[in-house]
């Protein structure tokens, strides 16, 4: 049951108010069968003989209480031993006016109205199995630790100069080993609470120098089965096995002030520490890029969350569920969850891993206590969910060494949350020797067989998740184009497609024809611009499509000082009849179908185009001067040229790119033609600068350049008209709801990279400037960092609109001019600023708003709610466009003439 349908049904609980019947009817609204209210009215599950108390074994103690008792009655209530024996998760007094709450667990406490209940109803989530994770911004002791660790690393690596001949191994793996010991003797691991640090301060010289002597001897020990022989101080640890001791490595040498910070890691409380994130954050030991921002370099548990829900998480609770008072059929669901295995081919420190491995332990408890709660056990269940079922491919040598570390103390840390939860059933095999933990293969993901690391047989049910590495184009090494060359080597325009496309397309050939789906975050470019056309007809096929996606989020993690960037989640699976799902912020939408681009529409690939799609002026491509900088001109210099040959001011004209209409600035060009060449070759500032641009092509190397040599008076390639204009900056930010686009007078020549058109009607600045367009254009276009970058061929060229009549073009004008006269208010103020969303006036808002509303109306009346609906039904449209454009551009048949 999810959260939405608890708070509707405790609403209605508060509609319907019954005091006889009102804590059997608020563990209803939480999920609790019919059958366990039935017998905990009758006495069977009852655990209390108090008239008026309710207590219900790991769920809850209830008790009805005279006004002004409440305060006093849950104190005692909470000190009771006898009934907290029965670990009731919360403790619930009321008069049926206040309800007092405390949860147990945690320590939290609620005090609230009975009949405004429902406006809390999160408090009491973890009956429908719903814990709150408790990872403060802070992460205190993640954070110290981390710090402490990075000062050890820092004094290890100077007295040890050639710790690195071997590329780190050997430290990666003493690092690890350490961290275990730390673990080990605050968490039950090691039978004396910390004899690890205990016994290395007592048996080292605090000058140091022995210290990595007494570790190597240590290690060995760990790794030993009978240490009967050793020495006495040796003699209590036991023997750990799991591979995390077995190589032997050789110790770094320590001075007195790294002994000391051991010592002080020793005093760390490191059953505290989070095998979620610490892996992670002590990767950034190691890293010193990373440094700075101890504390930031890991994933948050909620943005993990929607990746292993809705890919295997959601649809075990659903199977729960619906089986919740069948255990044979909850037996089989253990049984299914046993049997699954989670593979990440990025892996890091295990992240990932690490919380589908607590989720399906936390779903593996909850199914064992209803088959409790159906049929009493009487004998001791174990887990059945390994760490060997979890996978993982990862290439740095340290972030392995951290994610096996990790799985083993997330292995411990539920082991204990088994035996509590379940405290007079539930049992956890010893934690020592270790097992294996997991198979964590070291290596290139990118060149490797994915089926050795995580084999493949026909009845598994595999799934494939993680956050790969996200490098563009551009951004990528000479190995790592190497690996998309070894990925990709027969598939065109590869160089132009990002890093994790490598893992998408593993991802696709390792699901297809299998009982396996995979989900990866991503950043949103891959379902953007020309890498979709690019991309994705090399995944999507006959055999394989997108289950679910989460539209553009930030991916940000709970650290203080995080940095997230714009992700989005897309899931692979062999096409089924099983439901598809949208994410859009924190909507979830039923679709048809799933597109490129994230949209519930068809498999369409919006290709470039020369022309327009719809009926729209042509669009042209800024004039380009390509002289050395000799052609332009700042305002001093326009100026002085004014002064001192006034004759060359029909030669001047204003340039205009992004920056200078964006943000007001003035330049300026000699735009000269063979109508005034005479003029410019006649004044003597001109004809040198005509010169230098002369000089400046000769000496290029590009033969094409030289050849514009002959011509130096003019630009490169003109593609001015003397007419009004139309400019689109070619990148803008990504903060702004519009791209700024102006009208522009003949006196201004628009360069490149930046957009033009010429005799353009007022109409047409309305499409281009109109939420539809900018929807368009933020889910088709390409990026620059993470702006807008507007693209002729991609944007405006494919840009469906249907045509219109004369009187619309007409409406469609007057709200042009409101916005134009918006503009006109503020004339002090530059685009950047008018266009600011934090700062846009309201007028200008109001005038944009009303042209958005006319041109949606040319598509239809009912007006859009949302930008995905928007979208959704221009993709409609683009494939109905290009599906009549090519019947149009079919060729004729031409009958034979007879003989």
């Amino acid at each position: 049951m999810n959260a939405s349908q608890i708070e509707k049904n405790v609403t209605t609980l508060v509609q319907n108010f019954n005091k006889k019947e009102f804590i059997f009817d608020l563990l209803k609204a939480y999920g609790i069968s019919k059958t366990s209210i039935t017998r905990l009215k009758k006495g069977d599950f009852n655990l209390s003989r108090v008239k008026g108390e309710v207590l219900y074994k790991s769920k809850m103690l209830f008790k009805e209480v005279e006004s002004g008792t409440l305060l006093n009655t849950i104190d005692e209530l909470t000190k009771d031993v006898d009934s907290l024996k029965h670990n009731p998760r919360f403790v619930i007094v009321t008069d049926y006016r206040t309800l007092l709450a405390k949860d147990i667990r945690t320590g939290l406490t609620l005090d609230t109205p009975i009949l405004e209940i429902h406006k809390h109803y999160g408090f009491f989530l973890p009956w429908a199995g719903q814990e709150k994770y408790s990872q403060k911004n802070e992460n205190y002791a993640d954070r110290k630790a981390s710090y402490k660790m990075a000062k050890l690393y820092d004094i290890l690596v100077t007295k040890n100069p050639n710790v690195y001949d071997d590329g780190g191994h050997n430290l990666n793996i003493f690092l690890s080993r350490l961290l275990f010991c730390f673990f080990a003797e605050d968490t039950d691991i090691f039978p004396i609470e910390g004899m690890f640090t205990d016994t290395l301060a007592q048996h080292t010289k605090k000058d140091g120098t022995d210290v990595n002597i007494f570790l190597d001897r240590l290690f060995k020990v760990l790794d030993t089965k009978d240490n009967s022989k050793e020495a006495s101080h040796f003699r209590e640890f036991p023997y750990v096995n799991g591979g995390l001791f077995r190589d032997n490595i050789i110790s770094p040498k320590f001075t007195k002030e790294a002994r000391k910070i051991i010592l002080e890691c020793g005093d760390l409380d490191w059953s505290e520490i989070n095998p979620d994130i610490f892996g992670s954050m002590i990767q950034a030991v190691v890293n010193p890029a990373y440094r700075s921002g101890l504390g930031m370099h890991y994933t948050s548990v909620p943005n993990i969350m929607k990746v292993i829900e809705p890919l295997f998480l959601n649809e075990l609770y659903e199977e729960f569920e619906k089986h919740k008072e069948n255990t044979k059929k909850l037996r089989q669901l253990i049984y299914r969850i046993s049997k699954l295995k989670i593979f990440d081919p990025a892996c890091g420190s295990g992240n990932f891993l690490i919380i589908a491995y607590k989720e399906l332990r936390k779903l593996e408890i909850k199914i064992w206590k209803q088959i409790n709660e159906l049929e009493p056990q009487y004998s001791f269940v174990f887990t059945e969910v390994k760490l060997s079922q979890f996978y993982g491919i990862e290439l740095d040598d340290f972030a392995h060494e951290m994610a096996i570390l990790s799985l083993w103390l997330a292995e411990h840390q539920m082991n204990k949350i088994f035996t509590d939860e379940l405290y007079d059933f539930g049992r956890a095999k010893p934690i020592l020797p270790l097992k294996e933990a997991g198979h964590i293969t070291q290596g290139n993901a990118a060149r490797l067989n994915w089926e050795d690391t995580c084999p493949k047989k026909a009845d598994d049910e595999i799934y494939i998740l993680g956050n790969p590495p996200y490098l563009g184009a551009r951004l990528q090494d000479a190995e790592q184009k190497k690996d998309m060359n070894i990925v990709f080597h027969n598939i065109k325009g590869f160089n132009n497609m990002d890093y994790i496309a490598c893992w998408f397309y593993k991802a696709k050939e390792y699901i297809e024809d299998s009982n396996s789906e995979c989900a990866f975050v991503s950043t949103n470019s891959i379902c953007q611009g020309e890498q979709v056309a690019l991309i994705w007809p090399h995944l999507l096929s006959e055999k394989i499509e997108i289950g679910f996606a989460h539209q553009s989020f930030k991916w940000t993690n709970n650290a203080k000082g995080n940095a997230g960037v714009i992700v989005i989640i897309v899931n692979l699976r062999n096409i089924s009849n099983k439901p598809k799902y949208l994410y859009i912020e924190s909507l979830e939408k039923k679709t048809n179908n799933i597109n490129p681009y994230l949209v519930d529409a068809k498999n369409t690939y919006v290709q470039n185009r020369s022309n327009p799609l719809s009926k729209v002026p042509e669009i042209n491509f800024g004039s380009m001067a390509n002289d050395g900088g000799n052609l332009l001109l700042t305002e001093k210099e326009k100026n002085e040229l004014l002064k001192v040959e006034p004759k060359s001011e029909p030669l001047i004209k204003n340039l205009v790119g992004a920056l200078e209409f964006i943000r007001g600035k003035e330049k300026y060009c000699l735009w000269i033609d063979e109508t005034n060449k005479e003029l410019a070759y006649s004044l003597p500032f001109v004809e040198r600068r005509i010169k230098a641009t002369e000089k400046s092509r000769l000496e290029s190397k590009r033969k094409s350049t030289q050849e514009l040599a002959c011509v130096p008076y003019r630009f490169a390639e003109v593609r001015y008209l003397n007419t009004d204009s139309i400019i689109i900056p070619s990148v803008s930010s990504e903060r702004r709801d519009y791209i700024p686009i102006g009208f522009l007078d003949s006196n201004y020549v628009i360069v490149a990279p930046n957009f033009a058109i010429y005799n353009a009607e007022i109409w047409v600045f309305g499409i281009i400037t109109s939420k539809m367009h900018m929807v368009w254009v933020k889910n088709v276009s390409g990026k620059l960092k993470s702006d807008y970058r507007y693209s002729a061929k991609l944007c405006y060229n494919t840009f469906p609109f249907p045509e219109i009549n004369k009187k619309q073009k007409e409406q469609i004008n007057l709200h042009v001019f409101e916005i134009l006269e918006e503009r006109e208010k503020h004339s002090g103020k530059t685009m950047a600023q008018l266009y600011d969303p934090d700062k846009m006036p309201k007028g200008l808002k109001e005038a944009h708003h009303q042209l958005d509303l006319a041109i949606e109306r040319c598509y239809r009346l009912k007006p859009f709610e949302s930008d995905t609906e928007r979208l959704e039904y221009l993709f409609k449209e683009y494939e109905k466009m290009i599906n009549k454009n090519t019947l149009l551009e079919k060729p004729k048949r031409t009958r034979k003439k007879k003989a």
